[in-house]
């Protein structure tokens, strides 16, 4: 007999197994699908290419953003992270992936980019390596490979994390153009992630409906010549924190 739930954690964690035999990006050993992901580096994936996203420098040529300290949960190969930091962000970037990071910090050698850049899971690294507070949080196609019981832990770091006025700024699938569109509860039905979960704006606003909009718009076709990221199946948005 096994009776070990006795917080809100435990459930979490228990939820988690549920899609541990689905082939899925969100599994116990999560960290590996992705290496495995990330082995070949010369595959055609767009997001591959060390160009920052079009949205993010959109938001600092328009004096959205400005050199702060800055946290990119999920960060790849390091292509938004590098960017903020050439631009003078005192930047931690976070992923799952040892792959991922250790192509992330090849190209920071390479580029001679600062960057502090930190392998696994970011809700168990909150309160120990990932310490806030950061003025700008920035997630690049984590969010919707989360498992909807995930958003209680990514709503958690938010709030632990972003300083009073910080932003938030968010890459995920759009409904209609990428990613399932399944209900919450079908997901734990089949027990996986069918690849990735779409959103609506109105989605968004209900969720980070304690944050303030800045924007939400569709993400740019950039063509394969353009020095930036950009896929039209992606929404982009910016949150704002209250200042108190």
């Amino acid at each position: 007999m096994d009776r070990h739930i006795r917080t809100v954690e435990d459930v979490l964690r228990l939820l988690d197994d549920l899609f541990a035999d689905g082939g899925d990006r969100w599994t116990a050993d999560a960290g590996s699908w992705w290496d495995a992901f990330y082995a070949d580096r010369s595959r055609p994936v767009p997001f591959f290419a060390a160009k920052p996203d079009e949205n993010l420098v959109s938001c600092a040529e328009r004096g959205l953003l400005a050199p702060c300290r800055a946290l990119d949960l999920g960060c790849g190969p390091g292509r938004n992270a590098l960017y903020l930091a050439s631009l003078g962000f005192e930047v931690d970037a976070v992923d799952l992936s040892p792959a991922a990071v250790a192509w992330a910090r090849r190209r920071a050698a390479e580029a001679g980019g600062e960057v502090r850049f930190l392998t696994g899971d970011a809700f168990a690294l909150l309160g120990g390596e990932l310490q806030g507070p950061y003025d700008l949080i920035y997630d690049s196609g984590c969010f919707h490979h989360l498992p909807p019981h995930r958003r209680i832990s990514y709503l958690a770091l938010l709030d632990q994390l972003l300083a009073p006025g910080g932003l938030f700024g968010l890459t995920c699938f759009a409904a209609g153009a990428m990613g399932s569109e399944l209900p919450d509860a079908a997901f734990y039905e089949r027990g996986r992630l069918e690849g990735g979960l779409a959103y609506t704006p109105e989605s968004l606003r209900r969720l980070f409906g304690d944050l303030t909009e800045v924007e939400i718009r569709r993400m740019r076709d950039e063509p394969p010549d353009s020095p930036h990221f950009g896929e039209p199946f992606l929404w982009t948005a910016l949150f704002r924190r209250a200042p108190h």
